[in-house]
């Protein structure tokens, strides 16, 4: 019955009408995640009273296509400018942005293109393997499994910080002073709010992440002058815009392993409600440097760790319609968005989804599928024209992207205080940036932090206390507890002679 749907979904997209609303959103994703600030979960709420008039499969096809298109979209920002056009973007600039200042950006698009592709199509192939036994995966993950998750992710953070332990102990810290303010949710308490009605509800995510890509990295720029790349780079340019897209198509073939990685870790992440594709994509980045052996070099231009979190970043969108069309829990901040599109066309996120909207929700995976392929494809074609971003004055590109950052701030939410967070946020990650502090550890931080907190308070009461024999009798918590440990103690176990320690065996 599903293979049939399936089918039947993909037969649709030849109608010209159903075409044209993919491309569309295609168009719509692309341009809505290039521009700092904005992404998809903006596109998609715009869209809201546009799809009202149109039929379920095709604001399906609409929605799709935005939400297929904005993470590629906001790569291409990230590598150029260091300027994440979405929040998961954000780690992709830490390898990217360095690719594209030594006249390789060519290079980055490309692996990033193909990378989002095919992340996008492992992670939609999973989610029509896993429909059949949503319900059992979503229910498996209670407050311990998030809880623990949250604190794994902040032990492969904490070591793979080479050389900056200290900086990135006190930056994770400042990025969880950051998390923690505004009310206490069990306890009502308000916490570093400075009796500030607007930070009861805490730092608001967006906002604080263009502070501290866009506009501190903007901060920079306006300081140090001249253009977007060094000048020893500009000679470059020629070479990297011929060959470089097609050397970035076959590193992602030839480091198969990060794709493959990346994209189950932006399924699993994807599949798990509150998460969201930032967790998905800086989780990613971490275990790739943390196991790498070239792990040196990322920070520096390594084009793993731009593969990496955007195959996780693109994979994130089939996990998060798991819980989504299950439960009507929505797995990321774009699928919350789509649940108003569902609710508006009379399609009630559940259970019983797949048996009475079977047709919508198979036309939404194979709207995904297409414009995952769709965006890349454009994007890998006006790539020889986009890397010449490289070359513009800061003087023209600093208010341009400072105006367009801080626009999708307000927009957002229409409150001026957004923008004053940017502002501040912006101010502060230049000084992270002047005095060589990881702006990653902070990201990381400030993102699970509410997480960790919430869920380690729901562990207590359920639990009456005994929160330690509580998450030993879960088979999943025993499994993330077992992944922490590894990971504090996997930079000691590298430095063991393990091959003199087995000869010596011998």
């Amino acid at each position: 019955m599903g293979l049939d749907a399936l089918f039947e979904a993909f037969l649709a997209v030849l109608n010209g009408g159903s075409l044209l609303f993919l491309m569309a959103g295609v168009l719509l994703g692309l341009t809505f995640g290039v521009i700092p600030g904005l992404g998809g979960t903006t596109a998609l709420a715009l869209l809201i009273p546009v799809t009202y008039t149109l039929q379920p499969l095709d604001a399906m096809y609409l929605a799709g296509g935005v939400m297929g298109a904005t993470s590629f979209g906001g790569s291409i920002s990230a590598i150029l400018l260091n300027t994440p056009g979405t929040a998961p973007n954000a780690a992709t600039t830490f390898d990217g942005y360095p690719l594209a200042r030594q006249g390789k950006a060519g290079l980055a698009i490309g692996a990033s293109a193909t990378a989002s592709a095919l992340g996008g199509l492992i992670g939609l192939f999973t989610l029509l393997l896993f429909i059949p036994v949503a319900r059992e995966v979503v229910l498996s993950f209670g407050s311990s499994e998030f809880f623990l998750l949250t604190i794994l992710g902040l032990a492969a953070i904490a070591v793979s910080v080479k050389g900056k332990l200290l900086r990135g102990l006190i930056a994770a810290c400042i990025g969880l002073l950051l998390a923690f303010t505004g009310a206490n949710q069990f306890t009502g308490e308000t916490r570093f709010t400075g009796g500030m009605n607007y930070l009861w509800d805490g730092i608001p995510l967006v906002p604080a992440l263009t502070g501290l890509f866009a506009i501190s990295q903007m901060i920079e720029l306006a300081l140090k002058g001249g253009s977007v790349a060094d000048e020893e780079t500009r000679s470059a340019a020629e070479n990297m815009k011929i060959t470089g897209v097609g050397e970035g198509i076959l590193a992602v073939f030839k480091h198969w392993p990060v794709l493959l990685r990346g994209s189950l870790i932006g399924t699993v992440i994807g599949a798990i409600p509150g998460l969201g594709g930032t967790v998905a994509s800086f989780l990613s980045y971490s275990s790739t440097a943390q196991t790498a052996k070239d792990r040196d070099t990322f920070g520096k231009g390594n084009i793993k760790g731009v593969i990496a979190p955007e195959a996780a970043n693109n994979a994130k969108d089939g996990g998060s319609l798991i819980p989504t069309v299950a439960f009507g829990i929505p797995g990321s901040a774009e699928t919350a968005v789509f649940l108003g599109i569902l609710v508006l066309h009379g399609i009630e996120p559940g259970p019983q989804i797949l048996l009475q909207n079977e047709r919508e929700i198979y036309g939404l995976i194979v709207a995904l599928t297409v414009s995952a392929i769709g965006a890349s494809v454009l994007g890998l074609i006006f790539a020889r024209f986009l890397v010449l971003i490289t070359r513009i004055d800061v003087n023209i590109v600093v208010p341009v992207v400072v105006t367009l950052s801080l626009t999708g701030v307000y927009v957002l939410e229409g409150r001026m205080a957004d923008v004053a967070v940017a502002t501040i946020i912006g101010i502060f990650g230049y000084l992270m940036i002047r005095f060589d502090y990881p702006r990653l550890t902070l990201v990381i931080a400030f993102v699970l932090g509410e997480i960790a907190e919430r869920s380690y308070h729901q562990v207590r009461l359920i639990s009456d206390g005994n929160v330690l024999e509580y998450m030993l009798g879960r088979p999943i918590s025993v499994i993330l507890i077992v992944a922490t440990i590894v990971t504090f103690f996997l930079p000691a176990m590298r430095k063991i002679p393990w091959r003199r320690l087995t000869g010596s065996a011998s």
